[in-house]
């Protein structure tokens, strides 16, 4: 999913911003979110979000609760995404992997995918331990680099992919901290490539660690990451190397069962 540079192209702007008012409402789910809310998130003045979402919710790709106060996904997205399905999703191929995942490791396990320039969480399995991080659900979108499973598949990108991505995203630092600053987020790339997969030490909550291991698809691209998240006291530098290896094990085992699948 390389960035196709379209500047030029007629209507570019107008699509880009539709798409990512799209990106924004799907990520806030079943509860929805405010025009006020999508506006800033999307960088964009709220009349000319709301208009941009008029014209979305015309074509049925967004709708509205009664009060008109929060805008919600619509009818169209569910009829594209299962066609979109049946070429994309591999929840199905990887569910009882990522169970397996969280029954041996105790931890809370989960599916991610790319999108662009984010990963998107697709399933969750809690793992038996008691105590748990809610960091990461189902729907909940991490740019690149930030959550184990971004860092894990941007470790992996080919290096001018990665350079490319950086240029895009100055705001990394403003949004997530002094530790998504290019230097030491090349550092931390450098080191998931040595180990096969990525530790996040607590940088998106404090005390609430993860690992995170790419999919690859076919033509050995990272396309999807597989992800354990926990509390801190749970990852000694021992247990952190067994659960490593566990976890590679995990995806290196969906990556043969995609290829196999022939997606």
């Amino acid at each position: 999913m390389d960035t196709v540079d379209s500047r030029g192209v007629p209507g570019t702007q107008a699509i880009g911003r539709a798409a990512r008012l799209l990106r924004l409402v799907t990520a806030a789910g079943g509860e929805g979110a405010s025009v006020t809310r999508l506006a800033e998130r999307a960088g964009l003045t709220r009349p000319t979000a709301h208009r941009i979402l008029q014209a979305l919710r015309q074509e049925g790709l967004v709708d509205v609760d009664e009060q008109g106060a929060r805008w919600l996904p619509g009818p169209e997205l569910y009829l594209m995404g299962t066609v979109a399905a049946a070429r994309y999703d591999v929840t199905d191929l990887a569910r009882d992997i990522v169970r397996s995942l969280a029954v041996r490791t105790e931890e809370s396990a989960f599916l991610s995918v790319r999108r662009g320039d984010e990963t998107v969480c697709l399933l969750r399995e809690e793992g038996s331990f008691p105590i748990r991080s809610f960091v990461l659900s189902e729907g909940v979108r991490f740019p690149l680099g930030v959550a184990s499973a971004g860092l894990a598949i941007l470790s992996f990108l080919p290096s001018h992919d990665v350079d490319a991505y950086l240029d895009r995203h100055p705001e990394l630092v403003e949004r997530w901290g002094a530790s998504h600053a290019p230097a030491r987020l090349r550092a931390r790339i450098r080191e998931t490539k040595e180990r096969g997969y990525a530790v996040n030490p607590g940088l998106i909550v404090e005390g609430s660690w993860g690992l995170g291991a790419a999919v690859f698809a076919r033509d050995g691209h990272p396309q999807w990451a597989l992800s354990l998240t926990g509390v801190q006291f749970r990852f000694s530098p021992d247990r952190v190397a067994d659960l490593g290896k566990t976890l590679l094990a995990h995806a290196h085992q969906l990556t043969a069962r995609i290829a196999a699948s022939g997606r």
